[in-house]
């Protein structure tokens, strides 16, 4: 097939988006893929280090941001938004060079369709938040439409095609009030996103046939038919043995653990928790008896090491905690290579925020989960997790998010001690399968990318 596919992406998801560049030219080869984004060039260079991918920043005098824009979740919108005249110039400049089969965008950059359509590009979403994510956006207009006031004060569970019940509240904030900036954007993209010319979904189908088969249907676009949808995941960046995570102490300790027997806590580059939270889960894991490897930060407003770059553990967590557990926990600052800790044989069960990143790593690795979602979508999630998925235990939390140390030491004991742990464990197992075998060739995410090449002109 002569010509590109653009993929265009905010920094947020543009590492999502790099590993569905990775994903498309591995199964075609013939398929050049060029990156878009407002990133710098050296956030893309370790992932597009293939011949048929290139990397584009989209750099200028974009529009100026408007003075009132101030919630992180609305400037997620907005800046593609005000990068739409650089984004044409890009467009039209690759044009020149070779036929544009498709441009592909993620959630964020719902704006971008302006442009692409106005050049009779092809228009496809990416939605890293899998099938059941889809389904709920996919929706949306409808909820918008059949509930008076505002999701937020709503109250209720919600029933959305091909998706287990969801309370509203448990909704991403950014959708809970319908005057709100960032609620129109969410309500525009999921719109823009029903009348694209198919979604592209960072999944696979034994994991969230339920979700498929409703798209399929056109069950969550009762006034009109639902656009193609291919499943093409699991989407998670590959392991570097070159970077020196495997040199990283806290692999050399795991390989002295016994098989499935660490649990490990980390929750993502935004998860920070109070100085009473840390404590609360310090007594927790200490009182489980088990062991564990957890990835602590700074809370807010507590001063850290003298060095400034890492937590000081002493002055954050219980008095004599490292040392009573020396035998049987490994605390890390900060920092901890997941991907490398999620493959390693002691590791039984992940504590997660319920990014889907990191649900999808913890998947593809065989590793049960106990959910702690803490912003974004992540409350979705775990109910996809939890109810839908059937993979992942839930923490019981207070109205603002507080865990106490017995809840903590319950589920950490429920998932390695009980039988329910050993059902979800054998989910799992069977999910790491399945996750295998659809990125694999005659697989069904494979195949899935196979139609979506295939309907390019």
């Amino acid at each position: 097939m002569a010509g590109t596919i653009v993929l265009y992406a905010t920094p947020e998801h543009l590492n999502s988006m790099l590993t569905l560049a990775k994903f498309i030219v591995k199964h075609h080869q013939e398929v050049d893929v060029t990156i878009l984004s407002t990133a710098s060039t050296s956030a893309a260079a370790s992932f597009a280090a293939m011949p048929s991918i290139s990397y584009h920043r989209l750099s200028g005098a974009a529009t100026p941001l408007p003075n009132h824009v101030t919630n992180p979740v609305e400037l997620y919108f907005e800046i593609p938004r005000l990068h739409n005249p650089i984004l044409l110039e890009a467009l039209e400049e690759i044009s020149k060079k070779s036929r544009i089969r498709a441009f592909v965008i993620d959630f964020f950059c719902n704006s971008a369709s302006e442009v692409s359509k106005s050049l009779n590009i092809p228009t496809y979403f990416y939605v890293s938040s899998g099938g059941y994510g889809l389904c709920v956006f996919l929706y949306f207009p409808t909820i918008h439409e059949t509930i008076c006031g505002d999701i937020g004060v709503f109250n209720d569970f919600l029933e959305i095609p091909g998706c287990p019940r969801i309370l509203s509240s448990d909704f991403p904030c950014g959708m809970h009030f319908r005057e709100s900036n960032v609620y129109k954007h969410f309500l525009n993209t999921a719109i823009n996103m029903g009348r694209s010319d198919g979604i592209l979904v960072n999944s696979f189908d034994a994991l969230e046939l339920e979700a498929k088969v409703a798209l399929v249907k056109d069950l969550c676009t009762p006034k009109s038919k639902t656009p193609p949808v291919y499943f093409l995941g699991p989407l998670i960046p590959e392991i570097n043995s070159n970077n020196g995570a495997t040199e990283h102490e806290c692999l050399k300790w795991l390989d002295l653990q016994p098989a499935r027997s660490v649990i490990f806590l980390c929750f993502g580059r935004r998860g920070m928790f109070s100085a009473d939270q840390l404590k609360e889960m310090a007594v927790g894991l200490e009182n489980s008896g088990h062991r564990f490897l957890w990835a602590v930060r700074s809370p807010p407003g507590i001063p850290r090491s003298p060095s400034q770059e890492e937590p000081d553990l002493d002055a954050i967590l219980p008095k004599g905690f490292l040392e009573r557990t020396k035998d049987r926990g490994f605390v890390l600052k900060s920092w901890a290579p997941q991907k490398e800790v999620l493959s390693h044989e002691s590791v039984a069960g992940f504590v997660t925020h319920c990014g889907r990143s990191s649900t999808l790593e913890s998947l593809s690795f065989g590793v049960p989960m106990i959910c702690w979602p803490l912003y974004a979508e992540q409350k979705m999630q775990r109910e996809f997790l939890v109810e839908g998925m059937k993979v992942a235990l839930r923490l019981e939390m207070t109205y603002d998010g507080f865990v106490t140390a017995a809840e903590i030491e319950k589920q950490v004991r429920e998932l390695v001690e009980s039988e329910k742990g050993n059902q979800i464990r054998l989910r799992v197992a069977e999910m790491k399968n399945f996750a295998k075998a659809a990125a694999e060739n005659g697989g069904s995410s494979v195949v899935d990318l196979e139609k979506f090449v295939r309907c390019l002109n």
